[in-house]
């Protein structure tokens, strides 16, 4: 049995708490013998910064470029605003993405079925709702150059972010949402501004020509981010894969997130390029929701999200579909059976801490297993 290597970075606020119940999943699974995994801690963000003054260490950057895939928490807090931007919480996020090179950002919207009432929109609208967003992820306007502020004098400044795309990078994400929706529901929807934007009007002709030559036989439309934002409140449904550049990508999957009932519900998987002898790629798997400090500590942290994206790990890294399906499939038991974190609890159901949330989903899947 193969052995795989986890980097685990809890990060800051309700990390550690969420991750604790993805490390009790692994310790059951190497106890079973079911799978081989061999993890390291490390420190990012601001408990990074704590203990070295930066968002994360040379030493845990070698560690994440040795592992097989990172498993990461949440980060930042108002504890740390005003440290300096280029060491930020968040700055930490960033340099995993860039130096691992993972451009291509995986965020699934499932309404589980014992949650449509959960979402602020109509249950018939929510019911049923699979959605996968797909985001480029090392690109566009958070990394691109210029990105200063400058001091014009009187008091005045400017500030300049640079949006960038090449050819390349557009192809590469299009791949990928085009390859996902062929095992979906074969349709994907490309978002952009090319309306008002050139780096729009270039995703849109790179996308169009990606479609042409090598996926014609997928379903491919084009709608106005702004729109598409619109549509996702009005008719989600209408929606299987949508692809998209970095920032649009981060606004449409934190809405999509919210239509599930709670960002305490939604994994992401961040995946670099597949080596084309080894099959493997660089990976990064991390909850959709932040560090929420202000319940950090609480027992009150829905860990869904967090054991979600190891499964998500055990699907994309692992070539483990089965066991990933099982960890779906214990999630969706357990919320069948009325239990309930703080951030989606209602009338009728059970409340439950993070532990006991987790130890429930393991519970399942060790039925599931049996």
């Amino acid at each position: 049995m193969a052995t795989h290597k986890l980097l685990l970075l809890p990060g800051d606020g309700i990390g550690p708490e969420v991750m604790a119940e993805v490390q009790r999943v692994i310790d059951w699974l190497n106890a079973q013998g079911i799978a081989k995994f061999e993890t390291e801690q490390g420190l990012v963000g601001g408990s990074a910064y704590d203990a070295h003054k930066v968002s994360i260490s040379e030493g845990d950057m070698a560690k994440a470029n040795a592992a097989d895939a990172v498993i990461f928490g949440a980060v930042g807090g108002p504890k740390w605003d005003s440290v300096p931007y280029e060491v930020r919480p968040e700055a930490g996020l960033l340099r995993l993405r860039k130096d691992l090179a993972l451009f291509a950002n995986l965020r699934p919207a499932v309404c589980y079925p014992a949650l449509a009432d959960a979402s602020s929109l109509k249950r018939e609208v929510v019911e049923g709702l699979d959605i996968m967003i797909v985001r480029e992820l090392t690109g566009g306007v958070y990394f691109g150059e210029p990105k200063t502020i400058t001091d014009l004098g009187n008091g005045q400044k400017r500030a300049i972010d640079t949006q960038v795309y090449d050819t390349f990078e557009i192809e590469r994400i299009g791949r990928v949402a085009f390859e996902l929706a062929r095992k979906r529901k074969n349709k994907v929807t490309s978002m952009e501004k090319r309306n008002v934007m050139k780096s729009g009007v270039l995703w849109n002709e790179v996308m169009t020509q990606v479609h042409a030559r090598e996926y014609k036989d997928v379903t491919l439309e084009h709608q106005l981010a702004d729109s598409g934002g619109m549509n996702l409140v009005k008719t989600p449904k209408q929606f299987d894969v949508i692809v998209t550049d970095n920032l649009f990508g981060d606004m449409l999957s934190d809405i999509a997130a919210m239509l599930t009932g709670s960002l305490g519900l939604l994994p992401s998987a961040s995946l670099g390029k597949e080596d084309a002898k080894t099959k493997e790629r660089k990976a990064l798997y991390e909850p959709v929701h932040g560090s929420a400090p202000d319940i950090a500590g609480k027992g009150l942290a829905n860990p869904i999200a967090m054991i979600a994206s190891f499964g998500m790990a055990l699907r994309y890294s692992f070539g483990m579909g089965d066991l990933a399906d099982k960890v779906d499939a214990a999630i969706a038991a357990v919320l069948d059976n009325g239990l309930r974190t703080a951030d989606i609890k209602s009338a009728g159901t059970t409340p439950v801490s993070t532990a006991q949330m987790g130890e429930a989903i393991l519970k399942e899947l060790q039925k599931l297993h049996a």
